[in-house]
Order: structure tokens, then C-alpha cells, then sequence
């Protein structure tokens, strides 16, 4: 049994926010830190869903589920998986993950896409594992310089 829980966020407290902007960098070095007004809008959407891993009070991990309708059917993206170097080996992000997936097929997704970084190879392989199926594709990014 797991020494954890994983459950989605539908209430964001002050210590959540706090704990969530201290586990970004782990995700992302060049990435803005989110405030919570953005946390709190993240989980108010009908279109995502902010699933944590935790232990006790101890955030653990966490990703983002988004689910939208496109002409071709329901589809989902997993977004900013990321657990804590602390805790790392022990199945939290492929708890998280079956956790999205279910509430992808729940939701009505055809399918789940995800990216991750080749550098990445520990959570490469895990995404395999999973049933995941690497897809000869392209991935373009338009970046507003304003923003």
C-alpha cells in the first residue's frame, strides 16, 4: 500500500499555494514562479484539475490534467509533472499519472498526450510503462515576447 494519497485540489489553501511555488523550481529553473491568484484559477477551471501527492501535510508531487472538447473528440494533455527530488523512486508520479488518466477516461478523452524531455529518462521510461507510446511528431512552440 502506498504511503501516500493523491487526491485533486478543490479548495487551494494559503499553505498548498506556498507549497506548490516552492516545488515549480524542481519542474522548471526558467519558468515564472505561478502566484496564487494563477493557482487558484487553475483549480477553479472546468478544464483542468490539479492533482497532489501528499503525505500527511507534506506536498510530495503534482500534476495538471487539462481536458477540452476539439471537432475530433474529447482529448487530454498532462502538464508539469513533477515530484519532489526528496521523494523521488517511491511510484508518486506513476500514481499521479493513473490518477489523470482515469479522470481523462471518466471525462470522455480519446486520448492523453503528455511531453517530456529526452534528458528526462527516468520519467521516459515510466511513461512507457504506462502504456504510453511515443508519437513520430512535431512539437512547435510560439513564444509572445510581451507576455
Amino acid at each position: 500500500m502506498a504511503d501516500f494519497e493523491i487526491e485533486a485540489v478543490l479548495h487551494l489553501t494559503p499553505s498548498l499555494a506556498q507549497s506548490i511555488i516552492a516545488l515549480v523550481p524542481q519542474l522548471s529553473s526558467s519558468a515564472a514562479q505561478p502566484g496564487h491568484e494563477t493557482l487558484e484559477s487553475i483549480v477553479k477551471s472546468p478544464a483542468t484539475t490539479l492533482f497532489i501527492a501528499k503525505d500527511g501535510q507534506a506536498l510530495l508531487g503534482m500534476l495538471t490534467l487539462a481536458v477540452f472538447r476539439a471537432p475530433t473528440g474529447t482529448r487530454a494533455i498532462v502538464e508539469d509533472v513533477v515530484v519532489d527530488g526528496r521523494h523521488r523512486g517511491r511510484g508518486i508520479a506513476s500514481g499521479l499519472i493513473r490518477e489523470a488518466l482515469a479522470r481523462a477516461k471518466t471525462a470522455g478523452a480519446r486520448t492523453v498526450d503528455l511531453t517530456s524531455r529526452p534528458s528526462r529518462e527516468a520519467a521516459n521510461r515510466l511513461y512507457l510503462k504506462l502504456g504510453f507510446e511515443q508519437r513520430q511528431t512535431n512539437v512547435y512552440r510560439f513564444a509572445f515576447e510581451d507576455i
